[in-house]
């Protein structure tokens, strides 16, 4: 099929190489327009711009895929099937209807499940033990088309936002090269999502980082796995911004093995109850947490026995207050 691909961050860059790979003919492919990056401010290409680039394939960078000159591009590109895996903007309805086959999404979500821009942390973040991917006939609507394909993928126990979106990623790859001959023989049979079951998966944003230790041991191990690495689940120790990168709930079992003196449960949350060679331990509003991995303001990320040379934290200390 001759193909228009639409996408910009990492995990849209799986789905293109599966596309190329597959032998369709890719006829340009759509992205977001340059970014400044770092300190130097330097204008830094996406990862789907760097894909296209390494194939030779035409790249197009709207500032705004609905305006007319946009529109007209995208039609002469002469496409069966728009391909669209994390864009970054609303697809007209005029856009919708250019190519023979319409355009189709690759959705990091079982929908209804999380539509929206954060289906991958959230479903983290919520608990779920199974997430997927799923191929969307696009529609006006946000996520809202008839579903195509899906395919499930088990959130593990230590499960983060960045292992799931590779393994998402990955899956949504082998899906859309599944999809689109079936598409094209008229061999799949659209399926319409029932709006009942739906939930909204809302973009990620910097406000959500802050730990709340009133919070369960278990939600905040979600909360944390969820946030990496962006934007990371943070509190304040010693009066600096302390990111935690790893951490597990701790069991009773763990606790009766560990061979140390631990603080009474009836301490306040975000107080340290027990430290060892490897790790710290905090209580929480329901159970315990153990950290092993963090990163200091203005440092990089460590494990939490080379913290403990430079901050050598202690027994009964409160995290979270500044």
């Amino acid at each position: 099929m001759k193909i228009v691909f639409m996408g910009t961050p990492d995990f849209a860059v799986d789905v293109l190489e599966a596309i190329i790979a597959a032998g369709h003919q890719v006829a340009a492919v759509v992205t977001q327009p340059d970014k400044p990056k770092g300190r130097g401010k330097e204008m830094q290409m996406t990862p789907v711009k760097v894909c296209a680039a390494a194939h030779d394939i035409a790249v197009f960078q709207p500032v705004k895929i609905k305006e007319a000159a946009a529109v007209e591009t995208l039609r002469s590109y002469g496409a069966d099937i728009f391909v669209v895996a994390a864009f970054g903007q609303i697809v007209s309805e005029e856009i919708l209807t250019i190519p023979k086959y319409g355009c189709v999404c690759v959705h990091a979500s079982l929908l209804p499940k999380y539509r929206g821009a954060g289906p991958i942390q959230w479903a983290i973040i919520n608990g779920e033990k199974t997430t997927g991917v799923t191929i969307m006939q696009m529609d006006k609507g946000i996520d809202t088309g008839d579903m195509l394909l899906k395919a499930e993928v088990a959130i593990e126990p230590q499960e983060t936002g960045d292992s799931l979106h590779d393994k998402l990623a990955q899956a949504g790859a082998r899906l859309i090269v599944e999809a689109l001959p079936k598409i094209e023989r008229g061999e799949v049979v659209p399926e319409k999502q029932n709006d009942a079951d739906s939930c909204y998966a809302k973009m990620l944003n910097k406000s959500m980082s802050r730990i709340d230790w009133r919070k369960s041991a278990g939600k905040l191990d979600c909360l944390i796995r969820g946030l990496i690495s962006w934007p990371g689940a943070s509190t304040v120790y010693r009066g600096r911004i302390l990111k935690i990168w790893k951490e597990e709930v701790v069991t009773d079992s763990q606790l009766q093995q560990m061979g140390t003196e631990v603080l009474s449960e009836s301490v306040e949350p975000g107080t340290v109850t027990a430290v060892t060679k490897d790790a710290f331990y905090v209580q929480t509003g329901d159970g315990m947490l153990k950290i092993s991995a963090v990163q200091p303001e203005g440092k990089k990320r460590m494990e939490v026995k080379d913290f403990l040379l430079g901050y050598p934290v202690k027994v009964g200390e409160k995290l979270g207050e500044n």
